[in-house]
């Protein structure tokens, strides 16, 4: 299994809009829940201590494969969040590791 994990710096310099967008990009992802067949499991949330020095948000989503994965990064839905995501963020930074 793939464990891949998302953490993004979102690029409001408010801290209140950057919480709102947070919260906006975790409610996205785990939208994708049921939606994404190849998605094993998914957790997304907002940073819920310490904004000055913690990113944003975070995602972790559980594949079978990297193939899988694969599959997903190119799904219509996850692209639609994509787009999202990307008008928000500053930074990002991921890793994909086995399980």
């Amino acid at each position: 299994m793939i464990r891949h994990v998302v953490t993004w710096k979102l690029a409001a310099e408010d801290a209140g809009e950057r919480a709102e967008q947070a919260a906006e990009v975790a409610r996205r992802l785990n939208a994708l829940d049921g939606v994404v067949p190849q998605l094993r499991s998914i957790s997304a949330g907002a940073n819920a201590a310490y904004p000055d020095a913690n990113w944003d948000v975070t995602l972790v989503a559980d594949f079978d494969s990297i193939a899988a994965l694969e599959e997903y990064q190119v799904h219509p839905a996850h692209e639609e969040v994509v787009a999202y995501v990307r008008s928000v963020v500053a930074s990002r930074a991921a890793v994909d590791f086995e399980v």
